[in-house]
């Protein structure tokens, strides 16, 4: 049969399978714990790029809402019409 005409390529990754089958549970703490400061580091950084994206985006909604308040104010003025200054009728 063909199928079994190519030697030890069918094979080996059954045995490979196998080996890693049986190191996984030696090489699993050893690894956990060379990469748990990675992993630490990595959380660390990604929590204080959360923090300052929200700090931003606080920062940019602040300002928008001054501009809307703003922007109100104006159009509130426009539609009362000239302003009058009671302090500017005075004569000193």
């Amino acid at each position: 049969m063909a199928l079994f005409d190519n030697g030890l390529k069918i094979g080996t990754p059954i045995l490979l399978g196998i080996g890693v089958l049986i190191l996984a549970p030696v090489i699993a703490p050893v690894a956990a714990s060379a990469l748990k400061p990675l992993v630490k580091a990595t959380i660390k950084t990604g929590l204080s790029l959360v923090q300052k994206g929200r700090e931003l985006i606080s920062e940019a909604a602040e300002s928008f809402e001054d501009i809307t308040a703003e922007v109100k104010a104006e159009l509130i003025a426009e539609r009362a019409g000239p302003a009058v200054n009671p302090k500017a009728d005075k004569v000193s």
